[in-house]
């Protein structure tokens, strides 16, 4: 089974130069824990999450108002295609001790893949569980 057969082809996104305050009222509306960040030029450029705006912004004293999503946001993306090969994608969660992979091709956002898309399908609930356990485990296998 291919990603693009799991993934949630809507995708929502926040611009790097928005406020975490934006960033934190788009995560409640839509309520998701994650969301892309956008660079100049529309290009992938970082992940934002809810603990990111936790830990790096309320918990270091800053003001989410006053406050860019690029100063918080985790830069290093891992991501994957949607004609990878979906166990591979699970394995790749499981190593990288991730819950979600942006979707790109063409260099271009197109969808995101969670743990959850691959737990809902038989086929690769196996793949899922595995990855669980290893981003349950606290173990890196990097």
């Amino acid at each position: 089974m291919k990603v693009k057969e799991l993934m949630t082809d809507h995708v929502i996104d926040i611009g790097q130069e928005e406020p975490v305050s934006a960033a934190a009222r788009t995560l409640t509306h839509y309520n998701i824990g994650v969301v892309p960040v956008r660079g100049r030029g529309g290009a992938l450029c970082g992940m934002l999450t809810d603990r990111d705006i936790v830990t790096r912004c309320l918990a270091a004293g800053r003001m989410p108002e006053n406050t860019r999503v690029r100063e918080i946001m985790t830069p290093k993306v891992y991501s994957v295609t949607s004609d990878m090969d979906a166990s591979l994608a699970a394995h790749m969660m499981g190593r990288l001790q991730i819950r979600r992979l942006p979707v790109i091709d063409n260099g271009k956002l197109c969808g995101m893949l969670s743990l959850g898309d691959l737990a809902g399908q038989e086929e690769s609930a196996y793949d899922a569980a595995d990855a669980f356990g290893e981003i349950t485990s606290g173990i890196s296998h990097r």
